[in-house]
Order: structure tokens, then sequence, then C-alpha cells
């Protein structure tokens, strides 16, 4: 059964000034509708490379506590490595259907790397204005380049590389974080897996959309990881929940958008949050966004960080193996 492409609507959408039922939102939902308009809210943003150490620390774990969200600025990851993951994000996306269907999510693969367009059940049977590519890029032991892209050719070498910048990043947010929690440095790291934790992947292919006022790229939803790191494509789209508003994410050329994601909710037992978000999209031009998720491996087992549970501070949170936690949050399944 051949799977209709997002892009391919897109392509003949253009020309009729409308979009398929299925990816019409309700009202609720609409981003024309539920988009605050008023004075937008600041996401803190964190220069790393501010030589206060306790100022960039204190920065980070309040960011965290009070928004789930943050950008960071001079993080080391160099802009022109950054442009070059996006520039051979961007030439994938745009080769002939058949080269993209070269790497495909298998239609029965109980994982999700692979090029693909629905991700998970929604509950009113709608669909998200995307196409998307996942695959894992650390560790070595658990990346599959069947589903990375052969074209174009500099594909692996931009992302093996990207992966070891991306890693040491994350590892310099999880110290900060878990001294945040008045934890050893390495807490946060290992609660998620230690050197066995997972790096995924994913590009996010939004093409334009006659009616952007009806649809979303991507429904509200926080991350099923740890932690995510994201840099987007120019065309802005992310929005964050806050304060009971949809507010629009101000795009920083260079910045990469931290997302804390459900494991680092659960294992600070809730003192550092999730951040809901979702993404809009635009008539005109594509969105594109990178982000990597990083993940503890199937069998990992998380839950609040025992060094943090007390009398006066009991576990919020049921410990559940991550793929079993994936599982359920995907199909709507309870999770307490």
């Amino acid at each position: 059964m051949e799977i209709e492409r997002v892009q391919d609507i897109s392509s003949s959408s253009l020309h009729t000034e409308a979009i398929p039922l299925e990816f019409i939102r309700s009202e609720k939902e609409q981003p024309a509708i539920t988009t605050f308009r008023g004075p937008v809210p600041a996401i803190p943003v964190v220069d790393l490379s501010d030589p206060d150490e306790e100022s960039v620390a204190r920065a980070v774990v309040k960011a965290s506590e009070e928004w789930g969200i943050f950008q960071v600025v001079n993080h080391g990851i160099p802009t022109e490595l950054i442009k070059r993951l996006q520039g051979v994000g961007r030439t994938f996306f745009e080769l002939p259907s058949s080269e993209k269907e070269s790497v495909a999510k298998p239609v029965d693969a109980k994982d999700i790397e692979g090029y693909g367009t629905k991700l998970q059940k929604e509950v009113e049977g709608k669909k998200a204005w995307v196409d998307h590519l996942f695959h894992r890029i650390w560790p070595p032991s658990c990346v599959n380049y069947s589903f990375w892209p052969k074209n174009p050719p500099e594909y692996r070498e931009v992302n093996e590389e990207y992966a070891l910048h991306v890693k040491k990043l994350s590892e310099t947010l999880l110290g900060i974080l878990s001294e945040g929690l008045g934890l050893r440095r390495e807490a946060l790291r290992e609660g998620l897996g230690g050197d066995l934790a997972e790096y995924m992947m994913k590009i996010n292919y939004y093409p334009p959309c006659p009616r952007p006022d009806l649809a979303l790229g991507v429904p509200a939803h926080t991350d099923l990881s740890g932690i995510t790191l994201l840099v987007p494509n120019e065309v802005p789209g992310l929005q964050v929940f806050k304060d009971d508003h949809w507010f629009d994410a101000e795009y920083i050329p260079s910045a990469v958008v931290v997302h804390i994601g459900d494991q680092i909710l659960r294992l600070s037992n809730g003192r550092y949050k999730n951040v809901l978000h979702r993404t809009t999209v635009d008539k005109d031009r594509t969105r594109m966004s990178w982000p990597v998720f990083l993940e503890p491996h199937r069998e990992m087992i998380v839950g609040p960080l025992p060094e943090l549970i007390s009398d006066g501070n009991p576990p919020k949170y049921k410990p559940f193996a991550f793929k079993d936690y994936s599982y359920r949050k995907l199909n709507k399944l309870p999770l307490d």
C-alpha cells in the first residue's frame, strides 16, 4: 500500500487553495484561533560563552524549572556545521520520491527509523502537515546506516561530525541540570543510561500549506526524550504553551533550542518541566527543523532518581522501561 506523503499533497493543494479534511484541526487547535496575539514573553536565551559559570548554571536551571525550554547561543557547535547539516537535509527532501522512499520506514517496523509521515495515533484521527526522517546518530553500536540517505554523498560525514558536537553540548547541559538538583554532575546522564543512551536525529519537513490557519505541522505534545536539541531553519513555526496561552518562539540564527523532555521530568521527580509545544506551518515557505532526541535505550527503566526521594518528596511518577513508556504514550494509553 502506497503511503501519501504530505510533500505531494502540498504540491497538489497549492493550486486549489484547499487542504484535505483530515488536516483541518478542530477550533480548539486551529492556530488562527488559539495563538496569543498580545505581547509575547521571551523564551529564555542563555549565552554559554559567559565566563560567569554560576550565572549560566542558574539561567539553565531557572529556564528548565519555569519553562522547560530555552535557547542557547555560543554553544560550541560551529555555525558552518549547522548550515551544512541543514543543506544536506534540505537536499534529501528535494530529491525525487523514489530516492526518498529507498530509506522509508518499513510498514511493519516496530521502530521509528526511516523516512515517513505519520508518527503517532491522534485522538480525532487528524493528520499533521509534515514528513520526516528519523535515524540514530550515536552511539556507533546502534547506528543503522540503511536509514541514512546515500544522497547527497556528504550526508553521512556531516551527520557524524554533528553527532560529536551535539553529544558534547547535551552532556554539558545535563551536568548543569544534575548539579541544579544538588546531585553529582553525572547523575542525569547515568539516569538516561550513560554511554548506552541514544541520540536520535529527526528532520521535520513542513511544506507550504494553503491554509496555515487551519492546519498544524505537529500537534501539541511533550517530547519522549530526556532532552532535545533542535536547530530550525529561518521559517518560524515553533509555539510554546505557557500560562494557558500558545506563544510564538523567536527565531535566533545559529541558536540551539533546548527542550526538556518527559524523561528528565520523571528523573527530576517533576522539578524540571517538560515543555508542551507544537508547530505551525507557512503558506508560501517550507519550514524545516533538525531535533536530536537524547533517549534512554529501549530496556532502560526510568523513574525518579532515588537520591531525590524522601518522606517529604515521594515519587510522583511510576518507573517504566523506555520502550514501554514510548509505546503507551504514542498509542495514548495511561501512564500511571
